[in-house]
Protein backbone atom coordinates (compact mmCIF):
# COMPACT_ATOMS: atom_id res chain seq x y z
CA UNK A 1 0.00 0.00 0.00
CA UNK A 2 1.44 3.54 -1.15
CA UNK A 3 1.26 5.78 1.40
CA UNK A 4 2.97 9.99 1.67
CA UNK A 5 2.75 11.76 4.41
CA UNK A 6 3.80 15.35 4.65
CA UNK A 7 5.14 17.81 7.46
CA UNK A 8 6.45 20.92 8.16
CA UNK A 9 3.88 23.56 6.79
CA UNK A 10 3.48 26.44 9.17
CA UNK A 11 2.62 30.23 9.24
CA UNK A 12 5.84 32.12 8.57
CA UNK A 13 6.88 35.86 7.42
CA UNK A 14 7.81 37.12 4.15
CA UNK A 15 11.76 36.40 3.50
CA UNK A 16 11.17 33.17 6.17
CA UNK A 17 11.97 29.74 4.88
CA UNK A 18 10.71 26.32 5.56
CA UNK A 19 11.27 22.78 4.70
CA UNK A 20 8.59 20.04 3.99
CA UNK A 21 8.97 16.50 4.46
CA UNK A 22 7.00 13.97 2.67
CA UNK A 23 7.80 10.19 4.21
CA UNK A 24 6.63 7.38 1.30
CA UNK A 25 5.82 4.04 2.51
CA UNK A 26 4.92 1.14 -0.78
CA UNK A 27 7.13 2.47 -3.01
CA UNK A 28 11.48 2.83 -3.84
CA UNK A 29 12.53 6.59 -4.52
CA UNK A 30 14.85 4.52 -6.88
CA UNK A 31 12.22 3.54 -9.28
CA UNK A 32 9.32 6.36 -8.42
CA UNK A 33 9.10 10.12 -9.17
CA UNK A 34 7.69 12.40 -6.55
CA UNK A 35 6.82 15.41 -7.08
CA UNK A 36 5.04 18.09 -4.77
CA UNK A 37 2.04 20.27 -5.91
CA UNK A 38 0.29 23.44 -4.13
CA UNK A 39 -3.30 24.57 -4.30
CA UNK A 40 -4.68 27.59 -3.31
CA UNK A 41 -8.85 27.33 -2.65
CA UNK A 42 -10.96 28.14 -5.75
CA UNK A 43 -7.74 27.42 -7.82
CA UNK A 44 -6.31 24.66 -9.76
CA UNK A 45 -2.95 22.47 -8.51
CA UNK A 46 0.00 23.50 -9.59
CA UNK A 47 3.01 21.42 -9.71
CA UNK A 48 5.96 22.96 -7.99
CA UNK A 49 8.78 20.71 -8.20
CA UNK A 50 9.34 17.21 -9.01
CA UNK A 51 12.49 14.58 -9.72
CA UNK A 52 12.02 14.06 -13.61
CA UNK A 53 14.90 11.09 -13.63
CA UNK A 54 15.92 8.53 -11.38
CA UNK A 55 19.26 10.44 -11.02
CA UNK A 56 17.54 13.20 -8.53
CA UNK A 57 17.59 15.32 -11.32
CA UNK A 58 14.63 17.89 -10.88
CA UNK A 59 12.68 20.40 -12.79
CA UNK A 60 10.64 23.22 -10.97
CA UNK A 61 8.21 25.67 -11.81
CA UNK A 62 9.28 29.13 -12.54
CA UNK A 63 7.57 31.08 -9.78
CA UNK A 64 9.96 29.03 -7.44
CA UNK A 65 12.96 28.53 -9.54
CA UNK A 66 16.54 29.45 -7.42
CA UNK A 67 14.06 29.60 -3.73
CA UNK A 68 12.84 26.02 -3.38
CA UNK A 69 14.85 22.44 -3.56
CA UNK A 70 13.98 19.27 -3.22
CA UNK A 71 16.06 16.57 -2.05
CA UNK A 72 15.34 13.14 -1.56
CA UNK A 73 17.37 10.90 1.12
CA UNK A 74 16.32 6.69 -0.22
CA UNK A 75 17.39 4.65 2.84
CA UNK A 76 14.78 7.00 4.85
CA UNK A 77 12.16 7.11 1.88
CA UNK A 78 11.25 10.73 2.48
CA UNK A 79 11.28 13.56 0.40
CA UNK A 80 12.25 17.36 1.23
CA UNK A 81 11.20 20.61 -0.07
CA UNK A 82 13.50 23.39 1.59
CA UNK A 83 11.27 26.80 0.29
CA UNK A 84 13.60 29.98 1.17
CA UNK A 85 12.90 33.49 0.20
CA UNK A 86 8.86 32.62 0.70
CA UNK A 87 6.45 35.71 0.03
CA UNK A 88 2.80 35.67 0.30
CA UNK A 89 2.03 33.71 -3.24
CA UNK A 90 3.85 30.99 -2.15
CA UNK A 91 1.06 30.65 0.36
CA UNK A 92 -1.08 27.57 -0.64
CA UNK A 93 -1.56 23.67 0.71
CA UNK A 94 1.52 21.96 -0.45
CA UNK A 95 1.23 18.03 -1.35
CA UNK A 96 3.28 15.44 -2.58
CA UNK A 97 2.69 12.99 -4.75
CA UNK A 98 4.06 9.48 -6.22
CA UNK A 99 3.88 7.98 -9.53
CA UNK A 100 6.16 4.97 -10.60
CA UNK A 101 8.29 5.91 -13.30
CA UNK A 102 9.95 9.25 -14.15
CA UNK A 103 9.47 11.16 -17.11
CA UNK A 104 10.30 15.03 -18.25
CA UNK A 105 6.65 16.57 -17.79
CA UNK A 106 6.08 15.60 -14.30
CA UNK A 107 4.95 19.21 -13.51
CA UNK A 108 1.53 17.97 -14.62
CA UNK A 109 -0.40 16.53 -11.57
CA UNK A 110 -2.48 14.05 -13.59
CA UNK A 111 -0.06 12.02 -14.42
CA UNK A 112 0.60 11.22 -10.58
CA UNK A 113 -2.29 8.54 -9.03
CA UNK A 114 -0.85 8.73 -5.11
CA UNK A 115 -1.34 11.18 -3.08
CA UNK A 116 -0.52 12.68 0.34
CA UNK A 117 -2.93 14.84 2.57
CA UNK A 118 -1.46 17.66 2.17
CA UNK A 119 0.43 20.45 4.77
CA UNK A 120 -0.85 24.48 4.99
CA UNK A 121 1.77 26.74 4.21
CA UNK A 122 1.23 30.52 5.49
CA UNK A 123 3.47 33.75 4.72
CA UNK A 124 2.18 36.43 6.07
CA UNK A 125 3.80 39.95 4.07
Amino acid sequence: QVQLVESGGESVQAGGSLRLSCVVSGLSLDYSSIGWFRQVPGKERVGVSCFSRSDGTAVYAASVKGRFTMSRDKPNPTVYLQMNDLNAEDTAIYTCAAQEHFNTHCLNPDSFPFWGQGTQVAVAS
